[in-house]
């Protein structure tokens, strides 16, 4: 069980980003090596990949996806530099929206927007930026301790706006409450870790990624993180701290990342073998059975997608094309994808 927040001590020192490359890379090449071309009777049947909009720049290697359901704008960030683009709705290219390094912000990786009409940004390395959309100004800033040794990946919010975030070097998922929200405003918080999953995770070794990406059900009673090196699911209960691993049926979750959960459906991006797969939670959210998997080269190891008007629009990172899995070069322009038909 899972309580608001035991002390342990970090498993991990700080991680410099050369070790991030080495891991990442250690971590994929083999998958990469197993992935294979969807047949022709696939490609012309099944889901159907294309590109939504193209991003600017030659370095993106996006990351994160947030989508605004108010106005049906779409951002993006770069995890290389931490610049943040919009695609307004409809438009097939994004232009910049926080240009890189502003307000110190060097990286970019989870991006959710709130109903108050909030960016929340996270930079693995230092903590989450919350933004104004109407006139991009900083509202508030939730910094990691010095020293921590983590690295912040993913987060979600829930019905009443409390922000949950994982981090992927240690079990742990921090939590931002909205009345820290509005304390915050116009200056900065520690960002403090709520639930610590190490009783109920496989043994991590030092240096390697475990949790990823992370949804909520509809109410944000239960928290669906993914385990990307253990392959599991896990539902903690927001109210009583209780962790227990969600049992899969005809698939796992490794390399789990970048996950979408609309009423019982759960979408999954899982990013070196470039597949999407799609679940089906029980109720309570104690099993999932795989509905659907979907494996192509053209999604450039998907990391983030979000559900929207009835496809999913997913985040093409190509992070092993030059980017932090790997040498080589980039196709140009970046894209996110728009998959139908899963």
């Amino acid at each position: 069980m899972s309580t608001p927040l035991a002390s342990r001590t970090s498993r991990t020192s700080r991680t410099s980003r050369s070790l991030h490359r080495r891991t990442f890379l250690a971590a994929g090449a083999a998958a990469l090596a197993a992935v294979a071309a969807p047949s022709p009777a696939r490609a012309a049947t099944g889901p159907r990949v294309t590109t939504a909009f193209t991003l600017p720049g030659d370095r993106v290697y996006p990351e994160g996806i947030a989508l605004d359901r108010r106005t049906g704008d779409v951002y993006v960030g770069s995890f290389t530099t931490g610049e943040i683009y919009r695609a307004a709705a409809g438009r097939r290219s994004a232009e910049v929206f926080l240009p890189a390094g502003a307000d110190g912000r060097t990286t970019a990786n989870g991006l959710k927007v709130d109903r108050a009409g909030r960016l929340w940004v996270i930079d693995h390395t230092t903590g989450i930026d919350v933004y104004d959309l109407r006139d991009r100004s900083l509202l508030a800033r939730f910094s990691l301790p010095d020293g921590s040794g983590g690295f912040l990946n993913d987060l979600v919010i829930t019905a009443d706006g409390t922000v949950y975030a994982t981090d992927s070097l240690r079990p742990l998922i921090y939590r931002v409450t909205p009345a820290e929200t509005a304390r915050a405003r116009g200056g900065r918080l520690p960002l403090t870790p709520y639930f610590d999953l190490s009783a109920s995770l496989p043994p991590l070794p030092s240096g390697a990624y475990a949790l990823n990406g992370i949804a909520a059900d509809a109410s944000g009673r239960f928290l669906f993180p993914v385990d990307m090196a253990g392959g599991g699911l896990y539902r903690v209960d927001t109210a009583t701290g209780a962790v227990r691993q969600v049992t899969l049926h005809g698939g796992d979750l490794t390399h789990g990342d970048g996950l979408e959960l609309r009423g019982g459906t759960l979408w999954a991006a899982h990013n070196t073998t470039h597949t999407l797969t799609r679940w089906r939670l029980s109720p309570h959210g104690t099993t999932a059975r795989l509905e659907r998997r979907l494996t192509t080269p053209a999604l450039q190891i998907p990391t983030t997608l979000v559900r929207d008007r009835g496809h999913l629009l997913v985040v093409r990172s190509q992070f092993d094309k030059g980017g932090p899995m790997g040498e080589g070069v980039p196709e140009t322009p970046f894209t996110v994808a728009r998959v139908t038909g899963i």
